[in-house]
């Protein structure tokens, strides 16, 4: 058997088990032109939903270091497909953005630099038509990339999009009609070698509840039409430093606060929620504020002292 056919068996197989089915396999190639396999993987039951999923054509998760990580990725993936929006988040500061264009796996930088590359697309998701959005460049050094264990998106998406998040959190990316790619770089800031774990956010309760009543207001309540989203999202869980377990607590709590209705480990947003919607946009309003350079808006504006 080839390696190509090697590679869709075993995601066939892998897909299988999470729940998954194989949609679709076809060629791809990277920025690099390197040979790529793209699936497109479903849920049995749900035919409107897709998954993408891209790796090198040579690829082998097959071995132990690496087949419990795929296994957890797709299980995820299954449970996220679930969701109104499975392609979307929301920030701490409450921005709900939908991530997109991802042209994995990683590449080598062409640039001369010892990196590693990943190019995507993250839009602001607030059900508006303004096509604000940031192309993004996640970069991760060849020396950090010895952390994981492979340079593929079942391994590497979690973290790059809570690096992305942060980074809006930080006020470092700018969302535009149009523009060039902006840097986002996955430094040993966002890794602890101590913990062997990646931590984005120190959070405590009170920040972790805001979080999840604005996940729910806009990806149920705007987003899905108070249809329910996955709660126990362990890539919120590494975005936030918790667990899948405290998120479904403090979800248990506060569905006996009439916010939101609870159903295993998925949520969906109520009319007491919904009212609040003043609150939810003037959170968004600022975030977005917040990621506008205001310096240079004040040098266009003639306030600034030379």
């Amino acid at each position: 058997m080839t390696s190509k056919a090697n590679l869709v068996s075993s995601i066939e197989t892998a897909a299988a088990k999470a729940g998954l089915k194989l949609v679709s396999a076809s060629e791809g190639s990277d920025l690099n032109g390197q040979s790529t396999q793209v699936f497109q993987l479903g849920l049995p039951d749900l035919d409107s939903r897709r998954l993408q999923l891209e790796l090198s054509e040579s690829f082998d998760f097959g071995k132990p270091s690496l087949l419990p990580e795929m296994a957890a990725h797709l299980a995820a993936e299954a449970k996220r497909l679930r969701n109104p929006r499975p392609d979307c988040y929301v920030t701490l500061g409450g921005l709900p953005l939908a991530f997109g264009k991802f042209q994995w796996p990683f590449h080598r930088s062409t640039s001369g630099s010892d990196t590693y590359i990943v190019h995507g697309e993250i839009s602001l998701a607030d059900g508006g038509t303004h096509n604000l959005h940031a192309k993004v460049a996640a970069s991760v050094t060849v020396t950090f990339a010895e952390i994981v264990p492979a340079m593929e998106q079942p391994y590497a998406e979690t973290f790059v999009y809570n690096a992305i998040r942060k980074t809006v959190d930080f006020g470092q990316l700018e969302f535009l009609k149009s523009g060039n790619r902006q840097p986002v770089p996955v430094t040993t800031r966002f890794y602890s070698r101590w913990q062997k774990k990646f931590v984005f956010t120190e959070t405590d309760d009170q920040e972790r509840l805001r979080y999840l009543l604005s996940k729910i207001y806009w990806l149920s309540g705007v987003l899905g039409e108070s249809r329910p989203v996955w709660i126990a999202d362990p890539r919120d869980a590494q975005y936030l430093n918790t667990t899948e377990s405290d998120l479904l607590r403090m979800a248990g709590q506060e569905a006996g606060e009439g916010l939101m209705t609870l159903d295993g480990e998925y949520a969906a947003a109520t009319p007491q929620l919904m009212a609040r919607a003043v609150e939810y946009e003037a959170a968004r309003d600022a975030a977005l504020n917040f990621t506008k350079p205001q310096f240079n808006e004040s040098m266009r504006s003639g306030h600034a002292n030379m």
